[in-house]
């Protein structure tokens, strides 16, 4: 089991920034990838950025150049840095591990850009 709690998020004018944090409960070195999903309102669940315990890296089109995943094992947690911001990234963030083959989710912390 990996339970994974999400911060960080919160309401920001566009063009700022703001840094997302997933705690994981248990070592996430063993933890094949993890990644960043979100979901607005009306739409589906999609993957925003996502890093595997090997450093590989994979972002949406949409947030290239803008967001940046990172991991840090030592503390067993995941960031979003997430700079530029758009109102079009207004969604509900969500942490995600993948681990012997299972996800897992966190509950989400809720992003909102202002115009």
């Amino acid at each position: 089991q990996v339970q994974l709690v999400e911060s960080g998020g919160g309401l920001v004018q566009a063009g700022g920034s703001l840094r997302l944090s997933c705690a994981a409960s248990r070592d996430i070195f063993s933890i094949r990838a993890m990644g960043w999903y979100r979901q607005a309102s009306g739409k589906q669940r999609e993957l925003v950025a996502s890093r595997t315990s090997g450093g590989t890296t994979n972002y949406a089109d949409s947030v290239k150049g803008r967001f940046t995943i990172s991991r840090d094992n030592a503390e067993n947690t995941v960031y979003l840095q997430m700079n530029s911001l758009k109102a079009e990234d207004t969604a509900v963030y969500y942490c995600n591990a993948n681990w012997l083959g299972r996800d897992y989710w966190g509950k989400g912390t809720p992003v909102t850009v202002s115009s």
